[in-house]
């Protein structure tokens, strides 16, 4: 699913990764694509229509590229391409989103922070994907005694929380036994009771060390000293906001892949970057946050871990090699979005 903007054209990229695996290291899939967001909406008036159900239901994993662009503002919110997204993430009940942030050594320059503040950053965000104020009824815009107000309810259930903290307590004992909450339990039920399940499951992983952290603190933590933190779990407002946040620590938001899962292993991959309409149709994008999230795919949905290092470390070696698109040329040799993906492809052949 390219979706809009510059989506369809680094998903392009990832599938050109994705033609070598089949032809040159035996990896069995069929593709099939689909539409969602605007141009499902341009197609169907419906930015998550039937056919895109039914196939994002058949199948064992999706990669997307991105939605939205400024035609589609002053429709009504149902129609508009985020909303498909928030559907087909309902649907399919893909609650836990992962969102790594690792710098590669060779765009230590390109952090917007000091090199000796992000070389060797690797932390993972574990965020809420299905609960929270995103999905929260009521909601809406009325007249409230003569004044329009507008309203959003902010709820989770403690089986919810169980879930997403579950997923991240895992991660954390596959990496480096450390996990911080992120929470405003200073001011929100909501979050006292997301910070009370989270001391209660802990029992259950003694091998993982818990912390607390409001999410106010946690912003300016991961500017301070990002490395004190591994794993991260939070919410789907926090979340959205932090692991955007995190993307500029590693140099570009067009470096940073995404998972979002579900039970038995079905999941949606997508860079975390948006639409970016400014830039759509011109072999400007970086595909690689495409392509890394080709590699999540292979890992989590496929169990292809071998190939998902294959990828990563093709990744690493076009990048070694000094080449750069635009929004990562911290020095090196500049180029469009289509010769990023073909130098990734030639280095997984």
């Amino acid at each position: 699913m390219g979706g809009d903007g510059i989506g369809p054209e680094v998903v392009a990229q990832a599938v050109k990764v994705l033609d070598v695996l089949r032809t040159r290291h035996g990896l069995e899939v069929e593709t099939q694509d689909a539409l969602v967001g605007g141009a499902a909406y341009d197609a169907y008036g419906d930015p998550y229509p039937a056919q895109t159900q039914a196939l994002a239901r058949d199948c064992d994993a999706i990669l997307f590229g991105a939605i939205g662009g400024p035609q589609y503002d002053d429709l009504p919110r149902d129609k508009r391409p985020e909303s498909g997204l928030l559907a087909m993430r309902a649907d399919l009940g893909l609650y836990a989103n992962l969102r790594p942030a690792i710098l590669f050594e060779e765009l230590a320059s390109a952090s917007s922070l000091k090199p000796d503040i992000v070389a060797g950053l690797d932390i993972l965000i574990v965020r809420e994907l299905t609960g929270g104020i995103y999905f929260g009824k009521p909601r809406g815009i009325e007249e409230r005694n003569g004044i329009k107000t507008g309203f959003n309810t902010l709820v989770y259930g403690e089986d919810e929380i169980r879930r997403i903290a579950k997923t991240a307590f895992e991660a954390a004992q596959r990496r480096n036994g450390r996990l911080c909450s992120v929470d405003k339990a200073n001011v929100l039920d909501v979050s006292q009771l997301w910070r009370d399940t989270v001391n209660a499951m802990a029992a259950d992983y003694p091998d993982v060390e818990v912390s607390h952290m409001y999410v106010d603190n946690a912003s300016m933590q991961l500017v301070r000293d990002p490395k004190q933190f591994d794993v991260i779990v939070t919410g789907n407002l926090f979340g959205d906001i932090l692991s955007d946040l995190a993307a500029m620590l590693t140099g570009s938001i067009g470096m940073l892949p995404s998972a979002s899962l579900g039970e038995g292993g079905h999941g949606m991959y997508e860079p975390v970057h948006g639409s970016a309409p400014d830039i759509a149709g011109q072999d400007k994008a970086n595909p690689l946050a495409t392509i890394l999230s080709l590699a999540m795919l292979l890992r989590h949905s496929l169990n292809r871990g071998d190939l998902a290092e294959l990828v990563e470390s093709a990744v690493a070696k076009v990048l070694a090699q000094g080449l750069r698109t635009g929004d990562i040329a911290a020095g090196g040799d500049v180029v469009g979005t289509a010769a990023m993906g073909d130098a990734v492809a030639a280095a997984i052949a």
